[in-house]
């Protein structure tokens, strides 16, 4: 069977976001926002300056990090990189919350865990992870993770209250939160649909956007078709020559298991 292959780009942007090491540091000073601070070895001297920068500070909404923090205290931060040639930058707010830190160090990418669906909006949906820290909610989906299939609003695959599996994508220390994926644990329809590239296929046209329509080939799977492939003459937008509902016959140009695309060339026109 074939497989998807994991997107690069994904792929990266997790590595970045993975806890690094954490440091003691002593709080130096500040730097507009910043908080300039000096590492402490493993015998208490001081070491390098390292800089936390606002966002970094605390999870705590605040004016000034000065609200939270005095020269001369000593504090957990984790490591996040080294910027402004070569100054390492560390977050105090991924250590902020030991219970929680604990909690986010232990999940691997791929893990199954269940939780609770706590809130639904419009741009994802909200987690309450089984056995997280009382009094937070640190799960969250994002609305390309709920389902292979084309949606208008999370609410049509979850509501609040019920119980869900998910898998890890990432848990991230520094925004406190385990992002999940449902879709993750059904196999992707693409996988099944691949041999269909070069055929010729007849579908519902489901979007119109600006520059092309999507067009429905099999249980969510839908394909794109651009605008220049339904005509040759010069038009504003594909719903001066379709509409969504219309059935049309389309080549199988391409099926991207990577991008996780289908691209299509016309045949023929509405049908």
């Amino acid at each position: 069977m074939l497989e998807s292959a994991p997107d690069p780009r994904l792929q990266s942007l997790i590595n970045q976001l993975l806890a690094g090491v954490v440091r003691t540091v002593r709080v130096a000073g500040f730097d507009g926002t910043d908080v300039l601070v000096r590492l402490v070895d493993a015998e208490g001297a001081e070491a390098e300056i390292g800089r936390i920068p606002r966002h970094e500070a605390s999870m705590r909404r605040m004016e000034h990090p000065s609200e939270l923090f005095e020269v001369g205290q000593e504090i957990k931060a984790e490591e996040i990189g080294r910027w402004r040639e070569g100054q390492l930058h560390l977050s105090a707010r991924a250590c902020e919350n030991p219970a929680l830190r604990s909690f986010l160090v232990a999940f691997e990418r791929g893990q199954v865990v269940t939780g609770t669906v706590s809130e639904v909006h419009n741009f994802g949906v909200f987690v309450h992870v089984d056995d997280e820290p009382e009094g937070l909610c640190t799960g969250f989906i994002r609305v390309p993770d709920l389902t292979w299939g084309w949606i208008s609003h999370p609410s049509e695959v979850v509501e609040a209250g019920q119980r869900i599996t998910a898998e890890v994508i990432i848990a991230e220390t520094r925004s406190g939160q385990v992002t999940l994926s449902l879709k993750a644990l059904q196999e992707d329809p693409l996988i099944r649909f691949a041999d269909q590239a070069g055929r010729i296929l007849t579908g519902s046209i489901t979007r119109i956007v600006p520059f092309g329509v999507f067009v429905q080939l099999a249980p969510d799977v839908a394909g794109f078709l651009h605008l220049s492939e339904l005509t040759d003459q010069p038009v504003e937008t594909p719903d001066q020559l379709v509409d969504e509902g219309e059935m049309i016959t389309v080549k199988v140009t391409e099926v991207d298991l990577q991008r996780h695309r289908v691209r299509l060339g016309a045949v023929g026109g509405a049908v």
